[in-house]
């Protein structure tokens, strides 16, 4: 049994790992990479066609952006993942595919000025969509036979609607291994979704670190703090532009919205206006409501029953089409704009940041985690200036990041999570974190837990049966002098991906039929001759 660290290794986005047991191969995410990535043209050690299978803890792009790739280059087995997690896929993969493709043809429009060669975009909506089809929704806490000797588990850990650790059974050599993928660990007495559950035994434990270095301020009334921002905002004249998550937090942010009108929080600003200028956030809300039985907390479960819908309120403008989002920058009146990005990287607010930041009367609030070399990151670095299509804007707005507010477990939460396990875990595999807090927090699971804990390089390979390391993978270090020599990318990585793929078709037909495989090889031989330069 063999695990392999293909991302999310001394840095918080871009999940992905391989386990090969009984004879399969299993990964557990794909993500994306977000902001400064020396991994991204890194291969996966082998074809995606022969993966067996492909869990998924949940819906956000660090965790699943890169599930089409998959798909567009020979996977075609199951994608397991929580009922809420395939409802929200399905739209959030159709939407990077889009963001993809337009800023692949944006930069192909200023290349051929520029007399450069076109570039492909990552993957298309065909490839998402091709992907989509290939999600298996999976109920909470119920035991699941993956294949002869492996189950899994999902169980709700209170990150994001559909959000789980994922548990793992399997029995070589009639032998029992437990292994634990915590996903990312919510936390506690986040509104609308419930508290993280906890997970009592296992053998091997992969934890995310994101803030294992730090704890969170005691929980504020953050409907009082954000209200407080809006207040100086709108009485300057100005607006507040919130980059937010389009699934998760945008959710949470009308739900304290609803919360300062209902309190009258606000005074002078009657009914001001609130857009949600997003497609992708507008449909996740809609996902959100429609699943609010199973994942909806106490308090917002009250709401609901008391004929209140937590998360909408009168007056909330929804902007779905461009010129929809165009027409709210050319309205004066002080306003709320809550867009995505979350990070600033891509999609609408990228438009409302150009339209803002020069303007010191306006406000941008970050609600949540913002990666290294984003432009979310720059900004509440004290960032003087930023380039936004091209053109440098300067930045006079207030920044302000709302304290309090994170979909991630502190490090006391990391560790009460851990403290579960009883006895602890014969070994902690700590990812998910910057790179010094991967370290930091290692060395405090091995004092506090009392277990061995290692934080991977990426391309780790590690041997659970017995446990040794089979090959240490690249320091953090070292990434970017790979990254030059890594794997092509572009169109000629298709081709090479192709013939990989090609390469296990022809081993799958082994045991064909004389006439078959003869009928294969003429046809593979004449492509060969047409090629052949």
């Amino acid at each position: 049994m063999k695990l392999t660290f293909l991302g999310a290794t001394h840095e918080v986005t871009g999940s992905c790992f391989l386990l090969q047991a009984c004879e399969k191969n299993i990964m557990v995410d794909c993500g994306m990479q977000q902001g400064s990535d020396e991994y991204e043209h890194q291969e996966i050690p082998i074809s995606p066609a022969e993966i067996d299978y492909v869990l998924l803890t949940h819906a956000h792009i660090d965790h699943s952006g890169r599930l089409p790739l998959l798909s567009k280059y020979g996977y075609r087995g199951p994608v397991l993942a929580t009922d809420a997690t395939c409802d929200l896929c399905g739209i959030m993969l159709r939407d990077s595919a889009h963001i993809q493709e337009f800023e692949a043809e944006w930069k192909n429009r200023k290349g051929k000025r520029a007399g450069r060669e076109p570039i492909e975009p990552l993957y298309t909506i065909d490839d998402a969509e091709k992907l989509i089809q290939q999600l298996e929704p999976c109920a909470y806490n119920k035991k699941i036979p993956l294949c002869e000797g492996i189950e899994i588990r999902f169980i709700d850990v209170g990150h994001l609607l559909g959000s789980a650790s994922i548990e793992l059974w399997v029995t070589e050599k009639g032998k029992t291994t437990k292994l634990v993928f915590s996903g990312d660990v919510g936390n506690l007495n986040q509104p609308l979704i419930k508290d993280p559950e906890y997970i009592s035994q296992a053998d091997f434990v992969v934890v995310e670190s994101t803030y294992g270095n730090r704890l969170h301020q005691p929980p504020p009334d953050y409907s009082a703090s954000l209200s407080k921002i809006i207040q100086r905002t709108l009485d300057r004249g100005g607006n507040v532009i919130i980059p937010s998550f389009a699934v998760g937090r945008t959710q949470e942010i009308l739900y304290f919205i609803r919360d300062i009108r209902a309190r009258g929080l606000v005074k002078g600003h009657d009914d001001f206006p609130v857009y949600v200028d997003s497609p992708l956030a507008i449909e996740a809300t809609n996902i959100f409501q429609e699943n609010f039985r199973e994942t909806f907390d106490s308090e917002a479960m009250d709401l609901v029953n008391h004929g209140i819908n937590p998360i909408t309120f009168y007056g909330l403008k929804l902007a779905v089409t461009s010129d929809e989002s165009k027409a709210i920058n050319f309205d004066n009146t002080p306003k709320v704009i809550i867009s995505a990005s979350g990070m600033c990287e891509a999609g609408r607010i990228k438009h409302h940041l150009k339209h803002n930041l020069w303007r010191p009367e306006s406000t941008v609030i970050f609600v949540g985690y913002q990666a290294e070399g984003t432009t979310g990151r720059a900004l509440l670095e004290g960032a003087k200036s930023v380039k936004l299509f091209g053109e440098t804007i300067d930045v006079r707005a207030e920044i302000v990041q709302l304290q309090g507010v994170s979909g991630h477990a502190d490090q006391a939460g990391l560790l009460r999570w851990l403290d579960a396990f009883s006895p602890p875990p014969k070994q902690v595999f700590v990812v998910h974190g910057e790179s010094s807090v991967c370290d930091t927090f290692t060395q405090l699971i091995s004092q506090h837990c009392h277990t061995p804990a290692v934080a991977p390089n990426y391309g780790a390979v590690w041997e659970l049966d017995p446990v040794r390391q089979l090959n240490p993978g690249i320091p953090r270090e070292q990434m970017k002098a790979a990254a030059k020599t890594s794997a092509p990318s572009g169109v000629f990585g298709r081709l090479l991906a192709a013939g990989k793929r090609l390469m296990e078709v022809i081993q799958h037909n082994q045991g064909g039929t004389n006439k078959d495989l003869a009928k294969f090889a003429d046809q593979i031989n004449s492509l060969c001759d047409k090629w052949d330069r």
